[in-house]
């Protein structure tokens, strides 16, 4: 009876339903952490957007007089060429400046070699500069200029003292490179006549770099007097510049070679023009038809081109 009486199935009951309290303990230091960051977070972006708006547009931080403006290392380049470059630049805060914009311009003026732009804060910029050094004088037409080593033509300055052998066969209107490779070629030449010694360097007055595989200069100084016919009889005169074709190389012993002989050159020849010594062991010595001479130590001369052992 007690097997009648049962249900024929059990039904499932349904679980006890739990609620959990949202702001327990652990969530609430959770929520409250989250917060903290959050504020953190909101005041951290306040302060950098306010630090911004002062170094970027404070009045502070702002390039405003040239005084502002240092420059070191200049001589001939003019300090009103390099404030020029920062004119654009003023009334702005020295973070927005371009630096390396400001140094390729910068090094854009003919006696700037390079540059270097420094920002000095609060509000100054600091310009260091290294000028070019010019090796010799340019023959311009009727006009001198300067050239460095690199071919680069500089503007004379009117306050400079130079010493210099002037500068032939280059000129503005040839690129820059064919004009740092004859100067290469003149740096050369000088050094090795330089080697020869002080004096030697000296007595080159003019090189002609219009033909790379000769080199022409003027030598003055060398050694002797000329004897020379006048009206009256003859008189004493210093010998004349001598122009030597050095070619393309070996420039030391065929300067050398010019010393040694040129006594004995002009005892045959009377006043030398031009000596070549461009031939293995042999110059050709070319005399000078201007002049009359009467007597060299004793001996005539005669207007002749010669060849002699070197």
């Amino acid at each position: 009876m007690l097997a009648d009486e049962e249900p024929k199935y059990l039904r499932r009951q349904k679980p006890l339903e739990i609620r959990r309290r949202k702001f327990g303990g652990k969530a609430w230091k959770r929520y409250l952490r989250a917060t903290m960051w959050a504020a953190v977070g909101l005041a951290g972006a306040w302060v950098a957007f306010e630090c911004g708006q002062f170094l970027l547009a404070s009045p502070a931080m702002a390039l405003i007089h040239p005084q502002q403006v240092s420059i070191s290392g200049t001589h001939f380049v003019k300090r009103a060429s390099v404030l020029e470059v920062f004119a654009a630049d003023r009334g702005k805060s020295i973070l927005r400046i371009p630096l390396d914009a400001r140094r390729g311009e910068l090094e854009s003026i003919p006696w700037v070699e390079s540059a270097v732009v420094r920002r000095a804060l609060p509000n100054r910029i600091a310009v260091s500069i290294a000028e070019r050094v010019p090796v010799a004088f340019l023959r311009e037409g009727s006009s001198m200029a300067l050239v460095d080593s690199h071919g680069v033509i500089l503007d004379r300055p009117l306050e400079g003292n130079f010493d210099f052998p002037v500068v032939t066969g280059i000129g503005p209107d040839m690129p820059l490179a064919d004009r740092a490779q004859r100067m290469q070629l003149y740096s050369g030449f000088m050094q090795q006549i330089e080697s020869v010694g002080s004096a030697a360097a000296n007595s080159i007055s003019e090189v002609d770099l219009t033909d790379m595989d000769d080199v022409q200069a003027t030598v003055t100084g060398l050694s002797g007097t000329l004897v020379v016919a006048t009206n009256g009889g003859v008189a004493s005169q210093e010998a004349a510049p001598v122009l030597v074709h050095f070619g393309g190389g070996d420039f030391a012993s065929k300067y050398q070679t010019l010393v040694r002989n040129i006594e004995q050159w002009r005892d045959k020849a009377g006043s030398v023009q031009s000596v070549d010594l461009r031939f293995n062991g042999e110059a050709v010595v070319n005399p000078d038809p201007s002049l009359a001479v009467a007597a060299h130590r004793g001996s005539g001369a005669s207007a002749r081109t010669t060849r002699h052992l070197q």
